[in-house]
């Protein structure tokens, strides 16, 4: 397993208290946010600026014509993009509290925070939109929240990364959820929760070009192809994300593992 991958595995549950628990909503529903996406839209771009719905489209990748849309630029009018990350933060860091208990307030968590954080500005920003955004964030001096705060940045690095794999492989947003809900055994990939909900002939369209292309043999499931595709995408997004833990040692390295193994496995066991 890559470095690259190990970190992933580590780091994304920290990031995703973010889109997965209560607390975070209720933030985004103080500030006046009518929906959460209102106040995911928000907060996530916040680093952008106040830039069109088509450049937030263009850097998230993922979402449907239309979705971004639908919240940006409103959500600005009802809170402004940096009240909007201060309160993802603030949720985030709730929940984090909540699920780890006495553990939230440990020492151990003061370090693993200060050695992510090294990693998280330990990169070149160039060609990486959403991660620079997000370092321009103020870093917050409370280790708990800095620690979601480094973790999300590397989550963002990596995000960059991943979207520059799908477009080398001409693969687009909605196609990169096909592909993920198969890989992940979701079969039918249309009633995966990403896109769902999307028009029954967009779907269908998207569908019929990715068998055309090889990708999905006639049931809708991942032909031999579409494996080595999908697998092929996810070692360069592992290879693309290394640079940030290049800026630690070996040592530095191990015992950020061997930190952040418990925080992980604790946000993991919360969930389960």
């Amino acid at each position: 397993m890559t470095v690259a991958r190990r970190m992933f595995d580590l780091l994304e549950p920290i990031c995703l208290v973010t889109y997965l628990e209560d607390e975070v909503n209720e933030e985004y529903a103080a500030l006046g946010h009518r929906t959460y996406w209102d106040g995911y839209f928000a907060a996530r771009a916040a680093g952008l600026g106040r830039v069109p719905a088509e450049v937030v489209d263009a850097a998230f990748y993922s979402f449907a014509p239309g979705e971004v849309a639908r919240h940006i630029p409103s959500a600005w009018d009802t809170a402004s993009p940096e009240a909007s990350f201060a309160a993802q933060r603030r949720g985030s860091v709730a929940s984090l509290r909540r699920i780890l208990g006495a553990q939230a307030d440990s020492p151990k968590v003061a370090r693993a925070a200060d050695l992510t954080l090294k990693a998280a500005f330990g990169a070149p920003v160039a060609g990486r939109v959403m991660y620079a955004g997000m370092r321009t964030h103020e870093v917050p001096s409370e280790p708990l929240a800095r620690l979601w705060h480094a973790a999300t940045i590397l989550r963002e690095h990596r995000g960059d990364g991943h979207v520059a794999a799908l477009v080398g492989a001409r693969i687009g947003g909605t196609e990169a959820h096909v592909l993920s809900a198969l890989d992940m055994g979701i079969y039918p990939a249309e009633s995966f929760g990403r896109i769902h909900h999307l028009p029954k002939a967009r779907l269908a369209a998207v569908m019929d070009g990715l068998r055309a292309r090889g990708v999905l043999d006639d049931e809708g499931r991942l032909s031999d192809a579409g494996q080595h595709l999908k697998d092929g995408i996810e070692t360069l997004t592992d290879e693309l994300a290394e640079a940030p833990y290049e800026a630690l040692t070996i040592a530095e390295l191990d015992e950020l593992i061997a930190l952040l193994e418990p925080i992980a496995a604790a946000v993991v066991a919360a969930r389960s």
